[in-house]
């Protein structure tokens, strides 16, 4: 049995074509895709105990089923009481099968769960087609279970995309299905 995530099936099936139609693209190549999904957690405090590290590797590897990396300092800051070298957050980078899987959970779970949601600021484009924009709290997550949370973290979710302008980028989220605000 071969398992195919729906959104890349909605994608190739529907996204695509319909893109491809809007913006008078010449090749089906030429339509953006969304080509991997980062999610970052900074963890100041973790400084002075190493178990808040831990405790976001854990919680990321379970809301992304892919195995979290701590990201460490690149230089000494003495007002942060930061050494070169230590942990000071946590990230994974989605490709494939797991970023389209990643995506139907956030869109259709994990934002609604949102206290007083009203959907995504689209402020967070960078002009080159990638969007980035942060979520106060992991417990919206299905997969965290609230009893076992020390504390709550909040994290910044990237998609990075093939598109070329803010535009497009956009066109291809919302056909995702991402809630952006009006």
């Amino acid at each position: 049995m071969n398992y195919t995530p729906r959104l890349r099936t909605k994608y190739s099936e529907e996204i695509a074509p319909k893109l491809k139609t809007r913006f008078e693209y010449s090749s089906i190549m030429q339509v953006p895709r969304i080509t991997k999904i980062c999610l970052n957690q900074g963890l100041g405090k973790a400084t002075a105990d190493k178990k808040i590290i831990d405790a976001a590797v854990d919680e990321m590897t379970l809301i992304t089923g892919q195995k979290a990396m701590p990201t460490n300092a690149t230089k000494d800051i003495s007002n942060f009481k930061l050494r070169k070298g230590v942990a000071i957050g946590a990230k994974v980078t989605l490709r494939g099968d797991k970023m389209y899987d990643f995506l139907d959970r956030l869109i259709s779970v994990a934002l609604p769960r949102t206290r007083d949601f009203r959907g995504v600021k689209s402020s967070g484009f960078d002009g080159r087609g990638n969007f980035t924009f942060g979520v106060k709290e992991q417990i919206i997550f299905p997969e965290i279970d609230l009893d076992k949370i020390k504390q709550i973290n909040g994290m910044d979710i990237t998609f990075v995309t093939t598109a070329k302008t803010t535009e497009e980028a956009k066109a291809l989220l919302e056909e995702f299905g991402f809630p952006f605000t009006k």
